[in-house]
């Protein structure tokens, strides 16, 4: 298989991520807001630490752009936080110190190159904090197209009752999910293109300011989805397009930050595991993603579909935005 090295290295060092993330949750994390006013935990610092450091021995050569960065934790009174994070980060590294912890988040502040890493170390954060839906999120990048990727959702339903899923594809390889505690793997599949059923879904995002979820559910009803959205923090909304759960995700420009682009990060490891399931990914226009800098600007934002359903959705969205501005 292509990328078998970068898949395995991936899918471990996101399962072992996801073991310290669910050992602070149990711990009851607080969180720290950052400069842009969104949260980031312990855990999320934790989780960039591991990844980093499993990244840096396999693929010393790699660069990684992750969301986090250690610059807050250089600070005098974050040294209690820093040190909670080596003491996690030391129950995997035996002998982990502030300084090699600090070292290996900050691998995750590399640049775009031909070939890097994009790292989310815990997509949904607020998820994590509500003890609702989050996400790991790993992906390779080679020539600005994802080639590999890995998304562990620890608070997804395993049909036995138990929860955590693993969601993994390598392109041209197909995707797969299966249980984070192990088990065989099942080969993902979006739901078929035919007719849209009563009992079809669709998902967005939790939180009402990042996205305009007005619109959203106004584009789900002329598709011909009339059953309330599934409202799911994180990349897990890729998940459970790709394993056909849901036939459609919408993450539309919220008209408080009309201008705003998203974060690679945020949308590359999902986008290739619903990709490589049978699915469309583009942003709002059609266009694909673009994953040559941290932000994508050239996109605005993301719909994510079977075929028959992704193009539909793009026509009326193309028309809600002629309609709007005629009458502007």
């Amino acid at each position: 298989m292509r990328y078998e090295e970068e898949i395995r290295t991936a899918i471990e060092a996101v399962i072992e991520a996801v073991k310290l993330c669910e050992l602070v949750r149990r711990d009851t994390p607080s969180a720290i807001e950052k400069s842009d006013k969104s949260p980031v935990t312990v855990a999320d610092f934790g989780s960039q630490a591991l990844i980093c450091r499993a990244l840096e021995r396999a693929f010393p050569n790699d660069p990684v752009v992750g969301e986090e960065d250690a610059r807050m934790l250089a600070a005098p009174e974050a040294a209690d936080i820093l040190a909670k994070v080596t003491t996690y980060v030391g129950k995997w590294v035996p002998g982990a110190t502030p300084d090699r912890v600090t070292a290996w988040i900050n691998r995750g502040a590399g640049a775009v190159a031909s070939r890097y890493w994009t790292l989310d170390p815990i997509d949904g954060t607020k998820g994590f904090l509500r003890g609702d839906q989050y996400a790991v999120a790993l992906a390779l990048i080679e020539r600005g197209e994802v080639q590999a990727g890995v998304l562990a959702c620890p608070a997804m339903p395993v049909d036995t009752g138990a929860k955590g899923v693993l969601y993994a594809a390598v392109r041209g390889g197909g995707a797969f999910m299966k249980p984070l505690t192990g088990g065989a793997p099942l080969l993902l599949r979006v739901a078929e293109a035919g007719d849209v059923g009563s009992n079809t879904r669709f998902v967005e995002g939790v939180e009402s300011s990042h996205s305009d979820q007005e619109l959203q559910r106004k584009v789900a009803r002329l598709v011909g989805i009339t059953a309330p959205p599934l409202q799911v923090d994180s990349q897990a909304k890729y998940g459970i397009v790709a394993s056909g759960q849901a036939a459609l995700y919408l993450r539309l420009p919220s008209p408080e930050d009309p201008d705003y682009r998203e974060n690679i990060w945020d949308h590359a490891a999902g986008s290739i595991i619903v990709e490589e399931a049978g699915g469309l990914v583009t942003d709002m226009y059609g266009k694909p993603l673009e994953f040559t800098a941290p932000k994508m600007m050239n996109n605005r934002g993301v719909v994510v579909g079977n075929g028959m359903i992704h193009e539909r959705v793009i026509e009326i969205i193309k028309e809600e935005n002629r309609l709007l501005s005629t009458t502007s």
